[in-house]
């Protein structure tokens, strides 16, 4: 077996080393801004809680998270003014983990901030054509309905 790394990485890898850095460098960019200092699992918080809320069952399995720890993100959270869990009107006795004013404020201003890093780092018409290419992938798709170019190994018999 060949243990030698193929010429050209995953493009997944690729995409989580990205993501990866471009997440440290909006937090960097938000505590200069004024914003508490997060951590990453807590910025990953605003990524699955929308306006609305987020029953805490479900935002604990969006982050692949036990409830437990995703309690004591969101009860981190809960301390900065961020976040808030209100009662579902949905569900007698339930609950919902929703953005507080404040925590809307630093959703709106992390997401200028990412654009900003996004257009200063591919430029704008490559953070467009990206934007557009992973916006079409569905994650959702079963793997059997993906379709890829016929290789010409597979075509050649």
């Amino acid at each position: 077996m060949d243990a030698r790394p193929p010429a050209e990485p995953p493009l997944a890898l690729l995409l989580l080393l990205a993501s990866r850095w471009f997440d440290a460098r909006s937090l960097a960019e938000l505590e200069k801004r004024g914003w508490p200092r997060l951590s990453p699992a807590q910025s990953l918080v605003f990524v699955h809680v929308g306006a609305t809320g987020t029953r805490p069952a479900e935002l604990a399995r969006r982050l692949g998270s036990t409830r437990q720890a995703a309690h004591e993100l969101v009860n981190g959270l809960v301390r900065l003014d961020l976040i808030e869990v209100v009662d579902d009107p949905q569900r007698r006795g339930g609950r919902l983990v929703r953005p507080t004013p404040q925590g809307m404020r630093l959703a709106r201003d992390a997401y200028a901030v990412l654009r900003e890093l996004e257009d200063k780092t591919f430029g704008v018409r490559r953070s467009r054509t990206l934007r557009r290419l992973l916006a079409d992938f569905d994650p959702g798709r079963p793997e059997a309905e993906l379709t890829t170019p016929a290789s010409p190994a597979s075509t050649a018999s």
